[in-house]
């Protein structure tokens, strides 16, 4: 090769390397843009143990990306500006009441003020036994009540959680017999019930889609499990380490999906503070 060539190729490299380093650095500054948005609302999120992974992961987020996100546990009265105000709903297994607890942090007075609300069930709440065209005609019911006597909150919908199903010498063996996983029958369910919130709300409303993103491998292709002619999704195990709750990476891709959601165009614009 020779000199002016070489120097031709090493020009491009530079420039190559600038590109991508600055492409880089936009989708951090996109990050860090959508985290100080989702830092100024009043948010509202009921919840259990996996949206505990959701907000450990944006805590993570925050701290990563140098933002100062204001999480604290609800209470009367009322979410203050730059808040996410968070609380447990009683209780699993149970979703019927949960829904009936979200109602009441709206008449209590602890979700008072917020400008985005959310709820989101457990995957004990959704099993293979679960009647979900009654469960999801009581979540219908209870968010149009609460919109209605909340006309200056943003409802945002997500999707419940799924699990990972039996893996290991005995899932392959199954596989390769055309038998059942274990958990598969129980994320039927839960899909059945997101199939639902989906043609409802998308599109119309704000949804999180977290069963997508559990369901969704690092490069993009989906985890699933054979289900009665059908490909139902799964949880991912490598963002799990007891098959439901969400490990350290499925903690963050969670969250990051949440976050954008949050920070998405036609988001309610701040509050003033109190």
């Amino acid at each position: 090769m020779t000199l002016s060539l070489a120097v031709h190729a090493f020009l491009g490299l530079g420039a190559v390397l600038v590109v991508g380093a600055a492409s880089q650095a936009r989708a951090e500054q996109s990050l860090k843009s959508k985290l100080q948005s989702a830092a100024e609302r009043r948010i509202f999120f009921g919840h259990q143990s996996v949206g505990l992974n959701l907000l450990e992961g944006m805590q993570q987020l925050a701290k990563r990306e140098g933002v100062s996100l204001r999480i604290v546990e609800a209470r009367p009265p009322g979410v203050d500006a730059g808040t996410l105000a968070h609380a447990a709903m009683e209780e699993n297994g149970d979703p019927l009441k949960k829904l009936r607890s979200f109602k009441r942090a709206f008449t209590s007075g602890a979700a008072a003020g917020a400008d985005l609300a959310f709820l989101k069930f457990c995957y004990v709440d959704i099993t293979a036994d679960t009647d979900v065209s009654a469960l999801f005609a009581a979540y219908r019911t209870t968010m149009a009540e609460v919109q209605a006597a909340s006309p200056g909150t943003t409802f945002l919908h997500v999707t419940a959680p799924l699990q990972s199903v039996e893996g290991g010498i005995r899932g392959r063996l199954k596989r390769v017999l055309g038998r059942p996983l274990g958990g598969t029958a129980h994320n039927a369910r839960r899909e059945e019930f997101n199939e639902l919130l989906r043609r409802e709300y998308e599109g119309k409303a704000p949804l999180f889609d977290l069963a997508r993103v559990e369901s969704t491998r690092p490069d993009g292709s989906f985890e699933t499990a054979p289900w009665n002619g059908r490909e139902v999704r799964a949880l991912v195990p490598a963002y799990t380490e007891d098959g439901g709750h969400l490990n350290g990476e499925g903690q963050l891709r969670a969250a990051e999906a949440l976050v954008s959601v949050i920070a998405s165009p036609g988001r309610p614009a701040p509050t003033a503070t109190r």
